[in-house]
């Protein structure tokens, strides 16, 4: 008889939470919103006390994540930001952290305006680029975090030698697979401790919940990072894990669709006038191609592009009907954003041109509608 482990991906996210009432043997799992449980006597417990520190409906969410991404402990947030706090209270007064350069501009944010008050320093470099990675680690280097691929612009991280590199000089290595989810990367594979999502994206797929996740490879490093989702207290709420839950089943559908529909609007865009760079692993001219091609089973949903001078791309958001001129990223929905000026506005403007994040570049978040729209709505936008 199979194991639930024996199953394929696909087949485990339809069925999480399938068979865990037993006392109704209802196949959608319940909301549990009770915030304090009884108990049977002085000392004794159900296994459950108080919300914060566990719910059932949490539960059943958090075991499913670690058991899909292949790690030992998982655990779900508020937000994708509230994950990464979590993740970087792990760490010390004189730490130091290597990060990705190419990075969601929240992260930047707290890093730079709110840690960097507690004395945790970090260099931002090229991870696309062992040997730079490298040369900025030091004897206080805790970590390595990257994003791969990076946000806004699609750089591709060489997973394994950064793991090896990682196991080298002993630092715990993190990767934030938000733009992949598990159904395409599995980073654990090439030697991660810590992978980390804004559950708000593809995993939710819906842009209708908050939600961030952070799972450990090892039951150790698992148990340190719940004592501090349990001391300070940013839990996804039983009704969002519930919504988290349902929409984790169709990911696999999703995801597949949004590979097929970012391929055909990239080589649309490639072969526009008005658009003179673009940004997409799937291009075969994309340097990080061939590597994505080796560590990941597709290239995602997510296109970055510039166009011809600032004037046009801000017409072309307001001039969007079916794509929505919106943050965020991940949804069945098309999205489209100025990432300089919302995404990443609290990356100095020194670095941002540095990195090329002009008021040039638009990010676009590939929906799941039919991909003839979504290219129509781009040609009558691009005018």
């Amino acid at each position: 008889m199979k194991r639930a482990s024996d199953y394929s991906q696909e087949t485990r996210l339809v069925q999480l939470g399938v068979g865990v009432d037993e006392r109704t043997g209802a196949i959608s799992p319940p909301i549990h919103l009770s915030a304090t449980y009884r108990h049977p006597g002085v000392g004794e417990s159900t296994g459950y006390d108080y919300t914060r520190s566990i719910n059932p409906t949490r539960e059943v969410l958090e075991k499913g994540l670690a058991e899909l991404e292949g790690g030992a402990r998982g655990l779900a947030f508020s937000s994708g930001m509230a994950a990464l706090t979590t993740f970087f209270l792990h760490f010390s007064q004189g730490d130091h952290l290597v990060v990705s350069e190419d990075l969601y501009g929240g992260t930047y944010r707290v890093l730079d305006q709110i840690f960097a008050n507690f004395g945790l320093t970090v260099t931002y470099v090229d991870t696309t680029n062992t040997a730079t990675v490298a040369e900025a680690i030091t004897d206080q280097t805790k970590a390595l975090l990257i994003e791969t691929p990076g946000n806004p612009l699609l750089g591709i991280a060489d997973l394994a030698a950064l793991g090896q590199l990682c196991r080298e000089r002993k630092l715990l290595f993190a990767v934030d697979n938000t733009f992949l989810s598990p159904i395409l990367q599995r980073p654990f594979e090439f030697g991660a401790d810590v992978v980390i999502y804004s559950a708000t994206k593809y995993l939710g797929g819906h842009n209708d919940l908050c939600a961030g996740v952070l799972i450990a490879r090892e039951e150790t490093l698992g148990e340190e990072l719940y004592f501090l989702q349990n001391s300070t207290g940013a839990i996804l709420p039983p009704l969002d894990c519930w919504l988290l839950l349902r929409s984790l089943k169709t990911l696999a559908l999703r995801i597949e669709r949004h590979c097929k529909n970012a391929m055909t609007v990239a080589l649309w865009l490639q072969q526009h006038p008005k658009v003179t760079d673009i940004y997409y692993p799937g291009l075969e001219g994309h340097p990080g191609h061939e590597l994505s091609r080796r560590q990941a089973s597709g290239f995602g949903g997510m296109i970055s592009f510039r166009v011809e001078s600032e004037e046009l791309a801000r017409r072309v958001l307001k001039h969007l009907r079916l794509i929505s001129f919106a943050e965020s990223l991940g949804g069945v929905e098309s999205l489209m954003t100025l990432p300089a000026v919302q995404t990443h506005g609290d990356i100095p403007e020194t670095e941002r041109q540095r990195l090329g994040i002009c008021e040039r570049l638009l990010r676009l978040s590939v929906g799941t509608e039919s991909v003839e729209d979504i290219i129509a709505d781009l040609e009558q936008a691009l005018v």
